[in-house]
This record gives C-alpha cells, structure tokens and sequence, in this order.
C-alpha cells in the first residue's frame, strides 16, 4: 500500500525511527520516516529494503565526486552496521546522475523500491542530500558507534522522495575568536550542519579576542594576537591580563589547516565564508601591530573584561598603512579561500577614538566627509576595491549600510530585519539573520536553568523565522544562517548544545521553505533526532521542555504569574511552600497570584505522568520587580 504524503501532512505526522536492539529480527521502523528539514514531497509504502553485508553502491566510478559520496556513506554506516558496502558500477544502492542541465544542482529524486535504492539528481551536491536523507530513513541507532548490527539487517522502507531546497544560502556562523576550537572540532561542526543540508559555513576568524588565521606577511597576527591569558568567569567582568601573566589559551589555524577544512567541507557541499572583522573588533590586531591604532593601541589581548569606548579597538581609518595592511591580509585570505565571498565584518565599530584622532580628521576633510560614519563607509568601500580586483565580493554585517553602503556589497542583516529590507530595496542581496530568530548564543528557556548569556531566541522563535519579509522582493533575498557567537561558549560540547535544535529549525526554515510550518509535528521530528543525537554522542538543548514563566501586573496594580511552555502536551505544576513540585502538587491552570510571605516558586513540567523539564526556583520578590515591566488588561487573563 502506497500514500503520498505532501510537505504539510509530514510535518504533522508522529515519527520514531527505533530499530530494536534487543530483539536481533527485528529492525523494523515506523510506516512514516522522521526526516529534518522536511523534502517537498514523499511517497510511502509498507514494504522495505534491507540494508546487508551484501548490499552495494553503484556509481560511475569514474566520477570522483561519486566516490566520495559513497565514502562518506559507507563511514557513516560501517560503525553501526559492522560492515562496509562494496563500490562497483551498478549497485543495490544507485547513484545516478541526470542529463538536466536547468535543474537545480541540490535537488533530487530518492527512490526506494523492489529494485533497491535510487538516487538521481542533475549535480553531485543533489546525490550528497538525498544521500544524507537517506541515512535519515535507516533506523535510530545508524548513527551508534556502539550498537551490533540486527541479524535481518537494517530496513529502509520503499519511498519515493523529491526534494528541493528554498534557498541558496543556508547558513552557520561559528565563532572561534572569542573561544579557541580545534581543527577537528570546526570539521565535526561542518560535518553536523551538513546533515541537514545546511550548505555555507561562515567563519568568524578574528575579532577582539584573538586572531586565528595564519597570514604569512604579518606573523605577528598570530605570535602575539592567537593567544591570551586564560579565564573562565562570567563574560565581561573578568579580571585583565596582568603584567607577567603568561598567554596560554588559544590557537590559531595553519594556512595548511585551513586547506584541510576547506577540503573536507567541499566534500560536503559546504561553502565556506571566511570573516576578517574591520574596521572595529580588531583588538588583536593593534596589539600586534600598535602602528594601525589611531592614538595608543592596547598592550594585552582582551580576555573578556569590559573595554569597548576605553580601549582602542578600531583600524585608524586615516592612516595609510591600515589600507596596507589590509591588502597583504586579503591578498592571502582570498588565495587560500575559494568562495567568491569574503566577509569583512563591519559592525559595532567604535568611532569614537576616529573623532578625536588627527590623522581621521584629515581623511575626512581631503575625502569630504561630513561624519564618523560616512569615514566607515569610506573604510568599506576600499575594503571592496581590494576584493574586487582579487575576484571577490564583499558581505558585511548590516551597519556597512550607515554612512553609504559600497556599490556591489551583501549585507548579512544581524539587527532585526530592517537594515535587510532597506539594502534588498536599494538593490543589494542580503542574507537574513535577525537575532531575535537566528542568534544561537541567546538563551534558549528560561534563564534561571540556563547557561549564562543574554536575552532569548527559544526554538519556536527560530522555527518561526521567514526569511522574507513583506514588501521585499524574494531575489533579493538569498537566505539567512544562524549565528554562534561564543564569548559564552567555552568548548566545542557546549557548541553543540547551543546549536541544536534550534540549527535545525533553522535548516527546515531554509531548505524546506515557511509555507508549511505544523510546530507540533516539527517537535516530534525533533524527539526523534534527540535519539539520533545521543546515539551521535552529540550534544544538544532539551530547553523545549522547560516552563516559561511570565510575571505580569493587571491594571489595578496586582502581581500575576502566568506559566506556560513551548508544547502544547505538556502539564505545569507548582508551589509556593518551599517544596518541590510534582504530580500531586497543584496543576497550573490560570495565572497566580502569590500567596502572602511566599519566599520562592517552583515551577516543573510533565508529560504523561512523568516529569521532563527541569525544575524552576525562582525568588517571588525577583518576580514581583520583574512584573513592573508588563502591564495587562483583566480581559486578558
């Protein structure tokens, strides 16, 4: 029996994909697989093929690409199965290229049937997603480096998938400025985002914190810019580098690292963008080379202690070497890098040291100038003229737009949508990255049961991110990413849990489009890649599970809580007595008001009798000052 299951009907759909360990006959799965991001159409039947040591993959061998397609596919299951598919010509598992020059180079056709598997696409990059979708339809524990192989072998059940993506930049940014990762672990990130489709890794490689990429020329940048004195308290109240102290945390990456990465992210259709952050952020650099400072550059790296507007951390514009010193950097960057983009920052750039200094005032006057911001925008444009006459096009953050945005430049729009929209009607591409949406180093529940960091982007708020905003026309509009900032990130584990699941809200959001959104169906997808993930060994954020509490105040000036939570499934209970909340304490059911000498809430959530968030402890007399902020209407409640 076969049904075709369109992209909305997916997406409500409850889906486990659980082979039994226990059970060494049975590998079976659910009739609907679990897939993220969802394809544009599948067609499902209750019959299987089963995944042997006999099964094979077919490929034009002579096609490199193929070959390392297949790789990647046998590596991916030879942990988990116990035994590696043999590559010839024809195979049980088919990799078909299409004669279809007009199609689009990362769509695909997956077809499961009595004659085996069938990947056909018209470009490589198509035949590595409906790969990737494929692993998605093979049980759970594929993804196990631990889990013996079932005797029957694994069951892959008979679909036929067509699938496209609905953007051409699907982004994620990782910052390894303010946190030192490894080669290794930047592969290992790549290596996740393209699992689920996510095609272009931008790369934040300097900033205040430190420099992390070799440039030959300027040895310095890395001598003295990679490194730092280590600290590991909270984000801007640390401690400076004392006199003396030595700088032992940090790295940077080989220009020969790079080319590793870079091999094995093309590998997997993986662009990569990398950032070299000017004017501002670059701290680092005027410690290596004091000369680029407008008035007196800083003596130590920053190590996270407050400095912005106390020490200098912008190129001086006005001086002549800064535009030097840029082209050797630049120069190097875009021979090593082969993406047509380099992305130069832009943002956050403090100018006041540029009003006071003698030589941005002259620069001004000779240029005709009337502002700090227009001599940024001056600073970006001949940030352009150097890219342009090496090949490249220039991307930087949306407040390159202040003061004149530079002719060809795309603009990443981090500050809400509005610096997109108002680039994409002058005529500029523009890549959508809002932070209320895409910032994956916010918080991500409630705060109390969190990390530290800053303000919140919850997994609905990045599943409910359109990357088009109205008004605007969508050619303009080449996609959006997310963005991991790490001052707040100090290993590449807590990378992980920052980045899923809301990475994977993002990935269906860009590959799969907005018009098809069921929030309840995209949670179940998300339970069941928690299974994948921790059969991974990846880490990951359950914050969806978590209570949301609200303080508010009604008219008449009354202090009212109101729960609630990301899933519709899920019950609330509370107390105010001290205790722990559970089951057979009260259930939320309309917002609360405090008991009199309440000292805390505690607040948990539950699932079909069993608990599943964390329990929340809050102060009452911290949410009665938070409550000052929202003021609502009786009616309302």
């Amino acid at each position: 029996m076969k049904k075709l299951i369109h992209l909305a009907a997916l997406a409500g759909a409850s889906l486990i994909l659980l082979a039994s360990c226990n059970d060494a006959n049975n590998a079976s799965l659910s009739t609907t697989p679990s897939l993220i991001p969802l394809p544009q159409a599948v067609t499902l039947s209750d019959q299987y093929f089963m995944l042997t040591p006999s099964t094979t993959i077919g490929y034009d061998t002579n096609n490199k690409e193929l070959a390392a397609i297949a790789g990647i596919l046998n590596s991916k299951m030879k942990n988990a199965t116990g035994f590696t598919c043999s590559e010839k010509a024809t195979g049980d598992i088919r990799f078909v290229l299409l004669d279809t020059p007009t199609a689009n180079a990362e769509s695909y056709q997956l077809t499961v049937d009595n004659d085996g598997v069938e990947i056909a696409a018209a470009q490589p990059a198509g035949i590595f997603y409906g790969m990737q979708t494929l692993l998605q339809l093979l049980p759970t524990e594929i993804n196990s480096t631990t889990v013996a192989t079932p005797a029957a072998g694994w069951e892959i059940p008979y679909t036929d998938i067509k699938d496209a993506p609905q953007f051409k930049h699907r982004g994620m940014m990782l910052d390894v400025s303010r946190h030192w990762f490894t080669k290794e672990e930047v592969m290992a990130y790549i290596d996740q985002m393209a699992t689920y489709k996510m095609n272009v890794f931008h790369w934040h490689l300097t900033d205040d914190q430190g420099w992390r990429i070799e440039i030959k020329s300027l040895p310095r940048l890395t001598e003295m810019g990679a490194f730092r004195a280590p600290r590991v308290g909270q984000w801007w109240q640390r401690e400076p580098q004392q006199p003396g102290e030595a700088t032992t945390y940090g790295g940077y990456y080989t220009q020969e690292d790079i080319k590793e990465v870079l091999a094995y992210a093309a590998a997997r259709y993986v662009r990569v963008i990398p950032e070299i952050d000017v004017p501002g952020h670059a701290l680092a650099i005027l410690v290596a080379y004091p000369e680029m400072a407008c008035i007196k550059a800083p003596k130590t790296i920053n190590v996270g202690e407050k400095f912005y507007g106390i020490d200098e951390n912008s190129l001086c514009a006005g001086n002549e070497a800064s535009f030097e010193f840029m082209e050797k950097v630049l120069t190097e960057v875009a021979a090593l890098f082969p993406d047509e983009y380099i992305h130069i920052g832009g943002d956050e750039c403090y100018k006041g040291f540029w009003a006071k200094c003698p030589k941005c005032k002259k620069r001004m006057q000779a240029e005709g100038l009337k502002s700090t911001h227009e001599l940024q925008s001056y600073f970006i444009r001949r940030m352009e003229t150097i890219l342009k006459a090496k090949g490249k096009k220039l991307i930087g953050w949306d407040e390159i737009h202040e003061g004149g945005l530079a002719p060809e430049a795309t603009v990443m729009s981090w500050r809400g949508m509005q610096g997109g929209i108002t680039a994409a009607k002058s005529g500029h591409h523009v890549i959508m990255t809002p932070n209320n949406n895409c910032y994956l180093d916010l918080y991500q529940g409630e705060r109390s049961v969190e990390p530290d960091t800053y303000s919140m982007c919850r997994l609905t708020d990045s599943y409910n991110f359109n990357p088009i905003p109205e008004g605007v026309d969508p050619e303009m509009i080449l996609g959006g990413q997310g963005n991991l900032w790490t001052e707040s990130v100090p290993h590449f584990r807590h990378a992980e849990y920052m980045t899923w699941p809301r990475g994977w809200a993002l990935a269906e959001v860009l590959w799969s489009g907005t018009d098809n959104k069921d929030w309840n169906g995209f949670v179940k997808r998300v339970e069941n890649h928690f299974e994948r993930a921790d059969y991974a060994k990846i880490n990951y954020a359950r914050s969806m599970y978590n209570a949301i509490i609200n303080p508010f105040r009604t008219e008449n000036g009354d202090v009212r809580i109101e729960l609630a939570s990301e899933l519709s499934d899920l019950a609330i209970y509370y107390t105010f007595d001290n205790t722990d909340p559970d089951s057979y304490t009260p259930q939320y059911k309309a917002p609360l008001t405090i008991p009199k000498d309440a000292t805390w809430l505690r607040v948990v959530t539950y699932r079909d009798g069993k608990p599943i968030g964390k329990v929340i402890t809050l102060k009452t007399a911290d949410l009665i000052k938070q409550s000052a902020g929202s003021v609502r209407k009786v009616g309302n409640l």
